[in-house]
């Protein structure tokens, strides 16, 4: 019989918490269920530790568990543990500690060690009382280990809370949650057993709910108990225990697909921080690979409870292909366990799994080349987002880069940075590199010319992402990465002292040409001056050392953003049968029509738009017809 009921008034603060839980911190009612279950594995680890030193509270029954259950015609779930349980001291301190203190002080407390310490004896904090996201009422009823007497909890969440003594033959908490009228959705055997996979599919604790069975075409409760969790957490096992085909296993259940992964790496970190990972890189790319606003595909866990997918302060942009799990057993949370806290917790974990998967991948580029060319083919594009995003491990990341070169004849990426290098002439200083918008636009490039006639080797370079890439790696193997189409040309000891003299003798002989074409280009170049990069072309653009490349501004103006006034320097080849031709035509009114020709010609080279192509074609058309 229960006895000794107190009524109890909240303070405004916590009606102001609750608000605050309900509407603003939890937009997924799930998690309701997901924080319960955690709460109840959390006083099972409690009591396993406390009975290391005390075996008496176990009371003969060492088979911790959590047992779900729902009742439509009540219209309840309720979630029972036969873990730590609570004195009437503890559930005051434990849910009685939100009621007594101020919202400000609380949310304080759980920013440092406190909220870790919280978590870890299965305290009720903020997370118990979202049960009231989808309950209008809360009974709780809890017996602590090794005590005889057991309590009862209510709430409805408005202005009073009570406490009384009943009869409770076993240790343990039960939460019964009365649900709202719109919550309906809670109250079927499929949507538990749903969520329960979805967030607590790997607490160590066997979750059970009864089997149903279907009669008469109805769904019926039978007494039958059936696990709904696996009860085992396959990245906690030891490595050498787990077969391939647990990890294939696995590994489509988290992610539905349906393709062995191409790769795994299972690892565990013991010491002042634990935390172990088992992550994936799949076969083939999915379909929004390039969004970069989408959730990423790793999963954290706490103490094998689903938290959230990971941010990127857990795992880097250039990394959002890779599928998995991180489990950590001490990650500090925030009140919402839903964005996780800065933090050198966070920040440790972050650097060991990163630099985990690319030394993984550097392993798969000798020792698996094949399954590397794959992952590359599938995922390359945005590992180069990485240079950009990972200071740390720019070194790393380059050497995991590869390329299309003028090498060989190949399209194929295949190039290392370390291979380029190897292959370079004794006397070339530079990683030489050109951009463009297409790979077939690169590779036909007219600035690639002297560098196909000296046989030195160019990095061909076709995606969007690489114009990005370039802007932040620099350097490798202290060599500087330098793009033949900005600044001066210099190729340094790869020419003669006569090939120097040569070049100044013809730029000597030009000087009047070059003077008479940028008059007549007038603003529309910085500066006209002789080539030293054509063979076989007219004409070429090039910008300053420390512009943008016309590439880049054109894929910034695409994306809707401005980019600062560039005005290209033209590059001309004295030798070309047109450039002598405009050379007889000095004093004409052609003059001024052919150098517009050859501006534009360029422009049209380097992969650039007319700013009015019909006067372009009309102008060809005349200066035809007069040929």
């Amino acid at each position: 019989m229960a006895t000794k009921k107190e009524t109890l008034n909240f303070q405004t603060e916590v009606k102001q918490l609750l608000n605050l839980m309900i509407h603003s911190l939890y937009s997924n009612k799930e998690i309701a269920i997901r924080e319960l279950i955690s709460n109840a594995s959390d006083a099972s680890d409690k009591l396993r530790f406390e009975a290391l030193n005390n075996n008496d509270l176990l009371e003969g029954n060492a088979e911790l568990k959590i047992n779900v259950d729902f009742d439509k015609d009540k219209r309840t779930i309720t979630i029972a543990d036969n873990g730590i349980g609570m004195n009437k001291e503890e559930i005051i301190d434990n849910i009685g500690t939100i009621a007594r203190s101020g919202t400000k002080e609380f949310l304080g407390k759980l920013s440092g060690d406190e909220a870790k310490d919280a978590h870890l004896i299965g305290q009720f904090g903020v997370g118990f009382y979202s049960a009231f996201i989808i309950a209008d009422e809360v009974v709780l009823e809890t017996k602590k280990a090794g005590q005889k007497k057991a309590f009862r909890w209510q709430s409805r969440g408005d202005g009073e809370f009570s406490i009384e003594d009943i009869q409770k033959e076993s240790r343990g908490t039960s939460v019964t949650l009365h649900l709202k009228k719109e919550e309906d959705e809670f109250l079927d055997d499929w949507r538990l057993r749903e969520i329960i996979k979805k967030y607590s599919d790997h607490i160590s604790l066997p979750i059970i709910m009864k089997k149903y069975d279907f009669k008469d075409g109805k769904s019926v409760k039978t007494n039958e108990d059936e696990t709904i969790n696996n009860a085992s957490a396959i990245w906690a096992r030891n490595k050498k225990d787990v077969k391939a085909n647990e990890y294939q296993e696995f590994y489509k259940s988290l992610t539905f697909d349906q393709e062995k992964p191409l790769a795994y790496f299972h690892n565990k970190v013991e010491g002042t921080q634990e935390y172990s990972s088992l992550l994936y890189i799949p076969s083939k790319a999915p379909f929004d690979l390039y969004d970069r606003e989408k959730s990423l595909g790793v999963k954290l866990y706490v103490k094998r409870i689903f938290i959230m997918e990971a941010t990127e302060k857990l795992m880097p942009q250039y990394l959002r292909f890779i599928k998995g799990v991180i489990d950590s057993n001490d990650l500090p949370l925030n009140v919402s366990r839903e964005i996780l806290q800065d933090s050198r917790q966070v920040e440790s974990i972050k650097g060991g799994t990163v630099k985990k998967i690319l030394s993984s991948l550097e392993d798969m580029a000798k020792k698996k080349p094949e399954d590397y060319k794959k992952f590359w083919g599938e995922f390359g594009r945005v590992l180069k987002e990485g240079p950009a995003e990972d200071f740390a491990n720019k070194d790393k990341i380059a050497n995991l880069l590869r390329f299309t070169s003028t090498y060989d004849e190949s399209d194929e990426q295949s190039v290392s940075l370390k291979e380029y290098v190897e292959r370079m002439k004794p006397e070339q200083e530079n990683i030489y590199f050109i951009t463009a918008d297409s790979l077939s636009a690169a590779k036909n490039s007219p600035h690639l010319e002297i560098f196909k006639k000296k046989k030195i080797e160019v990095l061909i370079l076709g995606d969007r992402v690489d114009e990005w890439m370039v802007s932040y790696l620099t350097e490798f193997a202290d060599k500087k990465l330098q793009s033949i189409a900005k600044g001066d040309l210099d190729l340094g000891k790869l020419e003669e002292d006569s090939e120097k003299e040569q070049k100044k003798k013809i730029e000597e002989k030009a000087k009047t040409l070059v003077e008479n074409i940028q008059k007549s280009l007038g603003d529309r170049v910085k500066e006209v001056k002789v080539t030293h990069r054509l063979t076989d072309s007219p004409s070429c653009l090039v910008v300053g050392e420390n512009d943008i490349s016309g590439n880049l501004e054109r894929i910034l103006k695409a994306a809707g953003q401005d980019t600062p006034n560039v005005k290209p320097v033209l590059e001309i080849n004295p030798s070309h049968s047109l450039i002598k031709k405009l050379e007889s035509y000095k004093g004409k009114p052609d003059f001024d029509r052919y150098s517009t020709v050859i501006f534009d010609q360029a422009v049209l080279a380097e992969g650039g738009q007319l700013d009015d192509p019909v006067n372009y074609v009309k102008t060809i058309n005349d200066l035809l017809t007069k040929a």
